[in-house]
This record gives structure tokens, C-alpha cells and sequence, in this order.
């Protein structure tokens, strides 16, 4: 293994993924496509300079042709005809377990924004995955065993390995950091693809945060490159790309053809949408500010538009559409909070189905149910609803860019939720935890990212708050941070040493000039 090093500590069974051989699967990968990573990194940050200095986000010119010309992508694969209702969730253990027996007919596996990562989960995760499709995976705790359901009865596995822009230190080739997606993928196709070929499906994946055609490209590459090292036939890889950042939704239709032998469709990931939007412009002034974040909603006209775009174009191409999370979470012990979740993520699926939406998703296995009632209703007998080509929709580039239409205000209230929420998340994920159940939502990184850089663009441009008249400003924000903290304090199990690390970091990507461009970045600098 030429140039491999591991600097993570070793731990029980890790080992038996990080063999000689994977490990120089995984390296072949970086040393063939790093430099290309790189390339295609530093190209976002142009394009964010030509933002920042003026220019505008549109459909590009030069691809037109691709968005004119008759062509599909290739036929829905084995375990992924039907994608009525997926679950998401982090690779440990027991959602493992959970999340297969869900009824869902898919379970995003998530080594990305549900999960904070260690080097302990970003390596068990994938023994976990190999476990499950061993059917050797069990878990007991508090006098609980869980166990699979037959094969028959679970969801198909479909990984999000984490995006371009984030490396593994604890894996050096050559001195330097692996890629961090190229580590996710490169290690469960490794292991995993002949297993899930072998159950009559395949490697499926949930690709985030391009920002580019180009950046498909790559995956694509990488996807033929790696069939090939193994001996799979091309195409048996299949892979569903998150429209997550502003710039890809302008460009759908190339990425949908970048993938086309390999691709699964599109989701509309709309809380990280929310933060591309955000921070692409975040310079701007009043064009492109967004009111607080739980005043978003996807009626909000350039929201409409994105999804709207995104079944259409899903469609044209046979290509499955599918919604976005459900972060409410239901209770099993408050009646009234378990009933206006439940009439909220009714509400959103029902929204959803009723746009041409194949499926969406849902973060807890008992709103699996309700998902599932609400497509069922709208299905029927089909498996989806790619025959619905939503010729109707007609979305322009001004469409996508309407932020200034959405209704709501920049309230106190709305500034203290979003210090209060990224505190107690920063909290939980420097302690391992990448998916939190915060004041009855699940909150993940994508939803952290929201709460500091609306904060961030709050005070750069001047922003008096709706309800009290008081300007935004750094010391504003320092003073609430005080307080949202000393009521934190107060309740049971509070961390002194994570609150501490939470706090900084916080301050950091919330209150710093410089904004920096995902705040997982200087997070995982903090990581052992």
C-alpha cells in the first residue's frame, strides 16, 4: 500500500474494512481523480467571486443543447422502482436495524450531513452496512434486542457518502487527506457491491452538494472507473443527485445527462438549498434576504419554482423526482405534539404527490406510515409517477432567483431560535451525534448551516429586526449567545467542555468577516 497511512486509532473489527485491498481500491480512486477534485473545488470558488462581485446565476448557454436535444436516462434499477416513501438517517447500529425494518422502501444511509464524522462512526458505519447485508448485525440496549426482518420486508440501501468538499484526515495518501466522498464510496462499493448485487439489487448512492455538471462528471468517471477495477458491469451503479445548492438548479437537466447511464433521479434537498441560496448571495443586500428561517416555506414563489423545475425536468428524462425531508418528529409521550407534526408532514406529502413528487422522506420510522398512506393515495397500483411529464410547468431563470417575493419577517425570536438551534447541534455533532432531535425537529447540519449564515448575512447587511427595531449587529448577537447559553446550562446533562467547543466554533462561522464556506469544515479541524 504505497503511501497509505491511517492516523485514526484502531479500533475492534476495523480491520476487516480496511484491508490491503480496499485500501488501495480506495487510493487508485484519489490518485486517478484527486487532482480533478481540487480543479473543480477551486472553480466555485470563481464562480462565488463573480457572484459576490455582481453577477447572476442563469441557465448556462453553452449546454443548451443537452436541455433541447430527445434523451433518458437509463430504466429504474432493481430496488428502486418504487420510492414512495425513504428514510434517512446516520450509520449507526441500532437506525441501521431500525431503518431497514422501517416499511420504508428506501433508507438513505448517511455518511454526511446526519452524521458527525469520527473516525469510530465514519468506520463502523461501513462494517454496520456490511453487517446488515450479512444479516450478522444485532443490537440490544436497555433490555431491547433488535434485529432484521426478512430480506424481503427491508428497504434497499442507498449510501450518501459525503460531499467534494470534505476530506478524511484520519487516511493519508502520500502525506495528504483523502477525499472524503472517494473514502464513503470507495470503501462500502468495495465491500458491498457484490453483496447487494448478489440480493438481487445493486451499490445505489445519494450524491451532495455539487454545485455543477462538471462535478457529475467526475462522479460519473469515478463510477466507470470503479466498476471497472471490480469487474461490475457499467451501469449497475446507480446514483440519486441532491439539488441542494443554488448553481445546480440551474443546471438539472446537464447533470440528469452527465449521469444518465448511472442515474437514479433527483431530490429536492431544500434545507441545504436554503443555505446555497444564502450564502451565494449573501452580499447582496435585500434582493436575495431571506426572513427567518421557520417563515420559509416551500410555497414561497422561488421555492415553488425550484421544486416545480425539478419534477418536470425528473420527468422529461424518466428520471425519479423525489421530495424533501419531513424534519418534524413526532412524540410518543406529548398527544398534541405528535398531532400537529403529524398534520404538518401530511400536509408536506400531500403538497408533494400532488406536484408528480415519485416519493420523498421522512427522518423517523413513524412517519413512515403516513408518508406512505399519503403516496399510496396518489399512486395507487403504479410504482411512481414518471408518466406524469408536467408539461405545464414552464420555470425561468428570474423564477428561481425571486427570493425577494417571500413573505415573512426577521423577528428576536427568529434570531434567538437560530443561535439556540446551532449551539445545541454544534454541541451534539463535536460530540459525535450528527442528527438531533431539537425542539421537535430533527436537525442536521444542513439546518445548522441556515441558522449562523442567515446570522452572518443578518449583520452585513444591515438588518433591523421586525418586532423590537433593534439593529443586528455582532454585540446583539454576542449578548443572545450569553443568554441562549445560561438557559441551555440550566437543563439536565449539560457538557461544559462540548458547549465550550460549540460556543467558539459558533462565533466563529456566525461573526467572523470572513464567512467561511461550510462550518463543517473548521468543525472537523476540531475533531481528534
Amino acid at each position: 500500500m504505497d503511501g497509505v497511512e491511517i492516523t485514526g486509532t484502531p479500533q475492534d473489527r476495523f480491520d476487516e474494512i480496511l484491508t490491503p485491498e480496499a485500501l488501495t481500491f480506495v487510493a487508485t480512486l484519489q490518485r486517478e481523480f484527486g487532482a480533478r477534485r481540487l480543479e473543480l473545488l477551486q472553480a466555485r470558488q470563481v464562480r462565488q467571486a463573480e457572484l459576490s462581485a455582481g453577477g447572476v446565476l442563469g441557465f448556462l448557454p453553452e449546454t443548451e443543447h443537452v436541455r433541447t436535444s430527445e434523451w433518458k436516462v437509463a430504466a429504474p434499477a432493481p430496488g428502486l422502482v418504487d420510492r414512495r416513501v425513504e428514510i434517512t438517517g446516520p450509520v449507526d447500529r441500532k437506525m441501521t436495524i431500525n431503518a431497514l425494518n422501517s416499511g420504508a422502501k428506501v433508507w438513505l444511509a448517511d455518511f454526511e450531513d446526519a452524521n458527525s464524522p469520527t473516525w469510530e462512526n465514519t468506520i463502523s458505519g461501513q462494517l454496520n452496512l456490511r453487517d446488515a447485508l450479512d444479516r450478522t448485525i444485532d443490537f440490544e440496549t436497555g433490555g431491547k434486542s433488535y434485529a432484521l426482518k426478512p430480506d424481503e420486508e427491508l428497504a434497499t440501501v442507498v449510501v450518501r457518502p459525503r460531499g467534494w468538499h470534505l476530506e478524511e484526515k484520519h487516511l493519508l495518501l502520500d502525506g495528504a487527506p483523502v477525499s472524503g466522498s472517494l473514502v464513503d464510496f470507495g470503501l462500502y462499493f468495495f465491500h458491498c457491491a457484490a453483496r447487494q448485487i448478489a440480493k438481487g439489487k445493486g451499490p445505489y448512492f445519494y450524491l451532495p452538494k455539487m454545485e455543477s455538471h462538471l462535478e457529475a462528471r467526475l462522479w460519473n468517471d469515478v463510477f466507470v472507473r470503479a466498476q471497472d477495477l471490480l469487474g461490475i458491469p457499467q451501469g449497475t451503479i446507480r446514483a440519486t443527485v441532491l439539488i441542494e445548492t443554488y448553481p445546480a438548479a440551474f443546471e438539472m437537466e446537464e447533470i440528469l445527462y452527465e449521469l444518465r447511464e448511472h442515474s437514479a433521479g433527483l431530490n429536492a434537498g431544500r434545507w441545504d438549498y436554503l443555505f446555497s441560496v444564502i450564502k451565494k448571495f449573501r452580499t447582496r443586500g435585500k434582493e436575495f434576504l431571506l426572513p427567518e428561517r421557520n417563515a420559509v416555506t416551500m410555497t414561497a414563489p422561488f421555492m415553488r419554482a425550484y421544486t416545480e423545475l425539478l419534477v418536470r425536468t425528473c420527468h422529461k428524462r424518466g428520471a425519479h423526482a423525489i421530495g424533501g425531508m419531513a424534519a418534524f418528529i413526532p412524540s410518543r409521550r406529548d398527544p398534541e405534539v405528535n398531532k400537529i407534526a403529524l398534520e404538518k408532514v401530511r400536509a408536506d406529502k400531500t403538497r408533494e404527490s400532488g406536484d408528480g413528487f415519485d416519493g420523498s422522506w421522512v427522518a423517523h420510522p413513524d412517519l413512515v406510515p403516513i408518508c406512505r398512506e399519503v403516496f399510496d393515495g396518489v399512486l395507487g397500483g403504479k410504482p411512481n409517477q414518471l408518466d406524469r411529464l408536467r408539461e405545464d410547468v414552464s420555470v425561468s431563470a428570474a423564477d428561481l432567483l425571486a427570493v425577494s417575493e417571500t413573505p415573512g419577517d426577521i423577528t428576536e425570536a427568529g434570531l434567538r431560535n437560530n443561535v439556540d438551534v446551532a449551539l445545541r447541534y454544534l454541541a451534539a455533532w463535536m460530540g459525535g451525534l450528527g442528527a438531533v432531535a431539537i425542539h421537535n425537529l430533527m436537525e442536521d447540519a444542513a439546518t445548522a448551516e441556515i441558522s449562523r449564515s442567515q446570522i452572518w448575512q443578518w449583520i452585513h447587511n444591515g438588518i433591523e429586526l421586525a418586532d423590537t427595531g433593534a439593529a443586528v449587529t455582532k454585540e446583539l448577537v454576542e449578548q443572545i449567545i450569553d443568554e441562549e447559553l445560561a438557559k441551555i446550562k440550566a437543563e439536565p446533562g449539560y457538557d461544559e467542555a462540548l458547549y465550550s467547543q460549540a460556543t467558539s466554533l459558533f462565533k466563529e462561522v456566525a461573526l467572523d468577516d470572513d464567512f467561511a464556506e461550510f462550518l463543517t469544515l473548521p468543525a472537523y479541524a476540531r475533531m481528534p
